[in-house]
This record gives C-alpha cells, structure tokens and sequence, in this order.
C-alpha cells in the first residue's frame, strides 16, 4: 500500500513535537494543531485528530517516566480526576462551540506564566511541593486542551512550576496524566464526531512513540534551570503566536 506524500513529514513532526513535549512536559498538541490548522482542517476535525495520535505517544510517555522514576504518585492523583472530568466537558464543548474564541485569553494568560518561569530560572528558587489548587488547576488544563487541540502541558505543567514544583517530578507527573486526559478527550470526539484522516493519527502517533524514551531521559538527565528557561521561552513564543494570529 502506498503511504501518503506528508507521511513521513507527518512522522518527523509527531517525534519532534513528542521530544519537547517528553522533555518539558509541553508543546506536543499545540505543535501538532498549527501544523493541521494550516493545512485547513477545521478545529474541532484538528483536536480529534491530535487527541487520538497522542493517546499512543502520551501512553508511551507515561510509560517512559514511570520507568526513569519521574512521577509523584500524590501530585498524579490529584490531578486524575479532575483533567479526565475537564477533557470530557471540553471535547463535548468543541462540538457546540468555536474554539477559536477563547484562544486569545488562554494565549494571554500563558504569556504572563512564560515570563514568570524566565524569571525563576534565572533567580534559582528553590524546589517545593505545590499543595494549593492543583485540582482546579489540573481541571481547566484539560478544558483548555480539549477545546483548543492543545494545552494541558503549557498551562498546567508552566504552572506547577512558575510555584515552585520540582521540574523532575512536575513534567513525569504531569505527563502521566495526560495519557488519561488525551484518552477521554478521545472518546468523547469518537461518539460526537467520529475520527477520520487516519494516515495523519497514525504518522503523528510512530514519531511520538519512537521519541517518548528519550524525552523522559531528558527529564532526568538534564539540568533543571536551562530546561525552565527553554519552557518559558515556548510559551512566550506560542503565545505571542497566537496572540498575533487573533489580532490580524
């Protein structure tokens, strides 16, 4: 069978969006969703599309963290719920709504949280556990990605540690759950809008799976202040981006 002319091209964005993502616990959706909205795929087609490709590179991700001890089994658990619960609300949305709307307000809002991280690698503050609002937190996250085709990292791992969350177990723990976010987000697309463009999922899914390894390698390998200021240099970047894109 004779794959797709964009199938490989499919496959190295899917590993390169999986790597950051892996690596910063960010940018895989958001990444994946410019690339298919540019080549004119409706949001709510774009999202379904993204959600089902990560629920294989986010299981292979969650895997992989678990394997390099990169999860905190407290901060896992009280963000399960209440992501699965605000995947489904927002999947559910994105079939009524546009989703273009509210991009501008989440892009704003991640371009504050951007700076603050630039600002704490810089000033080295030190590790903490982040008690206060994490299930709200991790709520909104998933709404956000569901209804945009990306965003439960930049909102929900940028965060975590813009309070001061351990960058090692933020981005595994973070990970983690997104497996369970993608999935339900998945579901809800599969009953309400039926799944289609299956050489993109699967192309989107064989990069993500072969470059999961090594993001979680990253994690724990790499020095924590340098990756800080990587994170919050996307996010202003995605932001502004978007923030451009809605102005004009």
């Amino acid at each position: 069978m004779d794959l797709p002319p964009d199938f490989l091209l499919h496959v190295l964005i899917g590993f390169a969006a999986q790597l950051v993502d892996g690596a910063l616990g960010m940018a895989y959706g958001v990444t994946a969703s410019a690339m298919l909205l540019g080549a004119g795929l409706p949001p709510a087609a774009t999202s379904a599309t993204v959600h089902a490709a990560e629920c294989f590179t986010t299981g292979a991700s969650a895997i992989s963290h678990r394997a390099f001890g990169n999860i905190d089994r407290r901060l896992f658990l009280r963000l399960l719920l209440p992501g699965v619960l605000g995947a489904a609300i927002g999947a559910y949305l994105l079939t009524r709504v546009n989703g273009d709307a509210i991009k501008p307000w989440i892009a704003a809002y991640l371009l504050l949280i951007g700076l603050v991280l630039i600002r704490r690698a810089l000033l080295r503050v030190e590790p903490r556990e982040v008690r206060r609002h994490v299930a709200p937190l991790g709520f909104l996250g998933a709404l956000a990605d569901a209804v945009g085709g990306g965003g439960w990292g930049p909102i929900v791992t940028s965060h975590l540690l813009a309070r001061g969350g351990e960058f090692r177990f933020t981005v595994g723990s973070v990970s983690a759950v997104e497996f369970f976010v993608t999935l339900t987000a998945s579901l809800v697309f599969l009953l309400t809008l039926g799944l289609s463009h299956w050489s993109v999922i699967l192309a989107l899914a064989l990069g993500g799976v072969v470059a999961a390894p090594l993001g979680s390698w990253m994690v724990r390998h790499v020095p924590a202040r340098p990756m800080l200021a990587a994170v919050g240099g996307i996010v202003i970047l995605l932001s502004l981006r978007t923030l451009w894109k809605s102005l004009a």
